[in-house]
């Protein structure tokens, strides 16, 4: 019996469906249920909440999301191999969870949710992680369909998503995660407590999506964004000439100096440069 359930340990699954983990998949299981139990925790009340899960593996999580009450867990899943090894937990809790096989960077769950919310959920794969969060921030209309994500990195990108203006990961992904979202690392995880173990420490990370974030078109933001970072050692006079508009006036219209560097400008700089862009490429 195990820490959070009557279901048999982890390792035993994997042993039973040798589901030895595919660095291809970006997969490394995590086996500890005590440490699944505390990310599922920091979701915060699951009791009339629909999860999203995604790499679900040998279904450690996916557990602990089940013990912690959670109304109903759609998992998705791309290995088939899991698949078949996720069956023991359907058992146990008959109409709370939903095994889907498909790849997470092509899902869309919204025609399961019946027009409620949900949580994200998940010990994302590291080969996919980035990406989907750029996704799952990038949903249009906004607010999305998901109220809270508490999500796994590796560590740098963990840092790379929190970050703010004059630190050394502030960058394109921060701007827009904490545009549209509150962000916050809420603890680290050691290598040794996965299966295989990953070089780096990794990161449980909880992002809150503003209802309301500063008005301006995303994909201006995403443009300006990537054009002052593209060549961030370099000052906006020089590095958003790329934009084939006057660098000077999109960083009037935010009230900065145009000498200065991308890493020093804030989420809000970066929004009034947007907002700008849009009015001039509105009037072209």
């Amino acid at each position: 019996m195990s820490a959070i359930d009557d279901l048999p340990p982890l390792r035993d699954i994997i042993r039973e469906h040798s589901l030895s983990a595919r660095k291809s998949l970006g997969q490394n299981f995590l086996l500890d249920l005590n440490l699944t139990a505390r990310i599922a925790r920091a979701a915060g009340p699951l009791e009339d909440c629909t999860v999203i899960e995604v790499g679900p593996g040998p279904g450690g999580l996916t557990r602990a999301l089940l013990a912690m009450g959670a109304k109903r867990v759609i998992a998705v899943e791309r290995d088939e191999r899991a698949i078949d090894a996720l069956g023991y937990i359907v058992k146990r809790y008959p109409g709370r969870i939903e095994i889907v096989h498909d790849d997470a960077q092509h899902f869309d769950p919204r025609p399961l949710l019946d027009g409620g919310k949900a949580k994200i959920v998940a010990n994302l794969p590291y080969n996919i992680a980035t990406q989907l969060l750029v996704d799952w921030l990038s949903i249009e209309p906004w607010p999305p369909w998901y109220d809270t994500m508490v999500l796994m990195f590796q560590r740098e990108v963990a840092e790379r998503i929190v970050a703010h203006e004059d630190e050394e990961a502030y960058g394109r992904l921060a701007v827009l995660a904490n545009w549209r979202a509150e962000t916050k690392i809420l603890f680290d995880i050691s290598p040794a407590a996965f299966v295989p173990q990953p070089k780096v420490t990794s990161s449980v990370v909880r992002l809150i999506p503003r209802v309301t974030p500063a008005p301006c078109d995303r994909r201006m933001l995403e443009q300006v964004a990537a054009a002052a970072f593209g060549q961030r050692r370099k000052m906006l006079r020089q590095s958003l000439k790329s934009l084939s508009v006057d660098p000077a006036r999109l960083a009037a219209a935010a009230d900065i100096d145009a000498t200065r560097r991308a890493e020093t400008i804030p989420v809000s700089g970066f929004v009034a440069m947007a907002r700008e862009l849009a009015d001039i490429r509105s009037t072209k």
